[in-house]
């Protein structure tokens, strides 16, 4: 049975997309941490990230680093944290947080109550700061 991600991707559930390419794939968190946190998946579904061959692995970080960029231009934070959990979901996934301080990346924090309409204008800012 596909992932909800792999769902996702095939455009069968809604998602506030970042950014795509043939082989990777951004998207809003609808639970986030912080305004920006963004979801970084390769289109493959692979449960675990150790379990990509290294030209996915290595692919997936630079499609991230390019979303990072733009998600820190994006929204006000000193820096974008970087998790990989993958307990949640069986489809690997980063997690891009937006950071002020340190406790910022704790999952076990509230997650914020963000409209719709917020999660869309939030995308839009980051899709037009993508390089």
């Amino acid at each position: 049975m596909a992932s909800i991600f792999t769902k996702i991707i095939q455009g069968e559930i809604f998602c506030h997309k970042i950014a795509e390419d043939d082989r990777y794939f951004a998207f809003l968190d609808i639970n986030p941490l912080a305004k920006g946190h963004t979801l970084v998946i390769p289109k493959q579904e692979v449960d675990y990230i150790f379990d990509l061959d290294d030209e996915d692995l290595n692919g997936l970080h630079l499609f991230a680093k390019k979303v990072a960029k733009a998600v820190e231009k994006s929204v006000e934070c000193k820096r974008i944290g970087i998790a990989v959990i993958g307990l949640e979901v069986p489809h690997t996934h980063i997690h891009l947080v937006p950071l002020n301080r340190i406790g910022d990346l704790n999952f076990a924090n509230p997650k914020l109550d963000l409209s719709a309409e917020e999660l869309a204008e939030i995308a839009s800012t980051i899709r037009k700061n993508l390089e």
